[in-house]
């Protein structure tokens, strides 16, 4: 059956990007996060590999699942979902001609080697663009693809350190601290995904692909916020001080009976219900408003955890809610894939896996409704593919590319619309 017929025979809906092609010529997880967000709104996305080996993250582990002889990365899991897999040799004949196939018939090319290396390969947005006028192509590099350090090779730490991300993050300022997930990757990917989506809505008006270009350093660069205007209009430069926030108290982990809890008291009101709720004056000298509570920041959080010193977690928890104040736990991850506010926002998908069988993968972060005047009907995609085998679909997808020949219902002017295949 094909996905498109399994879909329909499902009644679930195929996504909003149904009837794209994306061909993923990427690696690692920029770039493949990317196209698996394309894939996940319902594009057909065909993941070009290198023969052998495929994509690097297919041997970074362990943990690996599944047999010894054919150990399978979870890392490649997270973020290739919803694609097909072919491997091809871009430097022979046959592995070109076949990319050219498919570039002629494409909406999007996602790719996110080092700057000039697709040149080199014969494959530069000039000769892409003479392939298929239509393409919008994403280029996501380490630093850039010009400036003075324009062909740095890019990793998500060294990214981390370099775009300051690092020396906001740890527990003091000589204490500096990557974030937990390679955050300049999946940021990176994130804006290229929405740059996509903005070059295909031009290309609507225009008629004519574009290039979109980011990078990890962009990205986080991007995502500074409050700390880069911090440092770019006050002077002054943000440096880590553990988890409390740096323009607002209390906002941050305290310290209880049994562990810990974390709130965040973001306003005024927020800080006299606060105290009402503990016994304190929301109007003692130096704690009044927000500036000075900040300003003597390790006594706010001395009397916030005086106060907590009485309860255990989990009453503390039920007292601030009914206080009205945000409040919260540090779950572990078991822990939030076990949590029912996490099944019910559809953040856990089952897919088929054709080593693995039946696997539960983090799922897609976003929901669609259709509103009717008179409620709304959820049409958010349900049905999702398995992370594919190396080289799993090439018989397949050379068959398709066989069938589309100018001639037939494809022309390289006219790049075909996601026909579906049988997998």
């Amino acid at each position: 059956m094909t996905i498109a017929a399994r879909a329909d025979a499902d009644g679930t809906a195929p996504g909003s990007l149904a009837g794209l092609l994306v061909i993923d010529l990427s690696r690692a997880l920029a770039g493949p996060h990317a196209a698996m967000m394309l894939g996940d709104l319902g594009a057909r996305v065909i993941k070009v590999e290198a023969e052998g080996t495929g994509d690097d993250s297919r041997g970074w582990g362990p943990p690996f699942v599944g047999t010894a002889d054919d150990p399978q990365a979870t890392y490649f899991l997270a973020c290739n979902r919803n694609k097909e897999s072919i491997c091809l040799d871009l430097r022979s004949d046959d592995g070109r001609r076949t990319l050219e196939r498919l570039v002629a018939r494409a909406d999007v090319l996602v790719e996110n080697f080092r700057a000039g290396v697709m040149d080199r390969l014969g494959l530069s947005t000039g000769r892409l663009h003479a392939l298929n006028p239509r393409l919008v192509v994403l280029s996501i590099t380490g630093f850039g693809h010009d400036g003075p350090e324009g062909g740095r090779a890019g990793y998500d730490q060294i990214a981390q350190g370099e775009a300051g991300l690092m020396s906001m993050t740890g527990s003091a300022p000589d204490d500096p601290q990557r974030v937990g997930v390679p955050i300049a990757d999946l940021l990176a990917g994130i804006y290229g995904a929405y740059g996509v989506l903005a070059g295909l809505h031009r290309r609507e008006a225009t008629g004519c692909g574009e290039v979109v270009r980011t990078s990890l350093l962009a990205a986080l660069v991007g995502a500074h916020a409050f700390q880069g205007t911090r440092a770019t209009v006050a002077g002054d430069t943000p440096r880590a001080q553990g988890n409390h926030h740096p323009s607002i108290a209390p906002y941050g982990l305290f310290a209880c009976q049994d562990g810990s809890v974390q709130i965040s008291v973001g306003n005024d009101k927020l800080w006299h219900r606060f105290c009402e709720a503990f016994g304190l004056d929301p109007a003692a000298p130096g704690f009044e408003t927000n500036a000075e509570r900040v300003g003597q920041r390790a006594e706010t959080t001395r009397m916030v955890e005086r106060a907590f010193a009485a309860y255990p977690a989990e009453r503390l928890l039920i007292l601030l809610d009914e206080a009205g104040i945000p409040a919260g736990r540090v779950r572990t991850l078991d822990e939030v894939y076990a949590w029912d506010q996490v099944a019910s926002q559809g953040l856990l998908v089952e897919v088929e896996h054709t080593i693995l069988g039946t696997i539960t993968l983090p799922g897609p972060p976003l929901r669609f409704f259709e509103s009717d005047g008179g409620g709304e009907t959820e049409t958010t995609r349900r049905q999702h593919e398995p992370p594919p085998a190396l080289n799993q679909h090439e018989e397949l997808i050379r068959a398709w590319l066989d069938r589309t020949e100018p001639g037939g219902q494809g022309s390289a002017i006219h790049p075909v619309r996601n026909e579906s295949i049988d997998v």
